[in-house]
């Protein structure tokens, strides 16, 4: 039903990122305004780093938008796992130049030494827990070379990670921690993107007994948020067009709510 009144609520809520859809929350933007200074100081590599569902795509994402503009900047989103393919990319993208042979590192570090830039360029790397530790290793070697200022997120977990070791720890200019939302923080995400989008009918049917069901089922994590609202708009799309008379349209249903956290798996019925 297109011209549903949640139809467009619902799509708000999809789990894709788009530095168009970011929402700015004080917190949220002082990590970010943090993470941009940190770009512009002559450090060689920065860490971005938390639970999955935190924001951290997102704010790489939104980086990616606002310095590429102004400068040389690559966002590699999807990570290449294999070095040759890793690095050919990088010096394709980043030199314009990739040699038909095998890309060795010290070949990178040729091309990167003979071209001279006058601002060392910025690569941005989502998922860095996917990347071995072999080519982690290569990364810290681009890094310290100053070939390439490296933006790394990572997915914090109870394990040490390759980051977080001594060898790297010592070349980490920066490193920010993003946290889950709270209650608050999280009225605030739903209250503006659904604002922002000109949805001020469905802005205001969430009350803070709503907010705070949300926030006590996802725990503040802005996926599983988007997550749950994405199934809440489309249950209610689902009756707008098959049983209106149940809508209650001043208010959310908690048992609404409740219902899109069985079918996202928030709830185990």
């Amino acid at each position: 039903m297109e011209n549903s009144l949640f139809s467009k609520p619902r799509d708000l809520f999809l789990d894709i990122v788009n530095p168009r859809d970011y929402v700015q929350i004080d917190s949220v933007s002082h990590m970010y305004q943090s993470l941009k200074n940190s770009v512009q100081k002559p450090l060689k590599m920065i860490l971005l780093y938390g639970r999955p569902g935190t924001g951290k795509s997102m704010l790489l994402h939104k980086l990616h938008h606002d310095l590429s503009k102004h400068q040389k900047v690559l966002m590699v989103s999807t990570p290449i796992v294999d070095e040759d393919d890793f690095l050919r990319v990088l010096a394709q993208n980043i030199f314009g130049h990739a040699p038909r042979e095998v890309m060795t590192l010290n070949r990178f570090l040729e091309i990167s030494s003979a071209l001279s830039l006058s601002t060392i360029p910025i690569v941005l790397l989502d998922e860095a827990q996917l990347y071995s530790p072999a080519l982690m290793e290569k990364i810290r070697l681009i890094s310290d070379a100053r070939a390439i200022k490296f933006v790394i997120t990572l997915h914090k977990t109870d394990q040490e990670d390759i980051i977080a070791k001594e060898h790297f720890q010592t070349r980490i200019w920066e490193s920010i921690e993003l946290q889950n939302a709270s209650a608050e923080e999280l009225k605030i995400y739903v209250q503006k993107k659904l604002l922002k989008a000109n949805c001020f009918d469905v802005a205001n049917m969430f009350n803070d007994k709503n907010m705070k069901l949300i926030a006590s089922l996802t725990r503040g994590n802005y996926r599983e948020t988007n997550k749950l609202l994405f199934s809440l708009f489309s249950l209610y799309c689902w009756y707008e067009e098959n049983n209106p008379t149940l809508i209650k349209y001043n208010a959310i249903k908690p048992k609404w709510i409740e219902m899109a956290a069985i079918h996202t798996g928030l709830i185990h019925a």
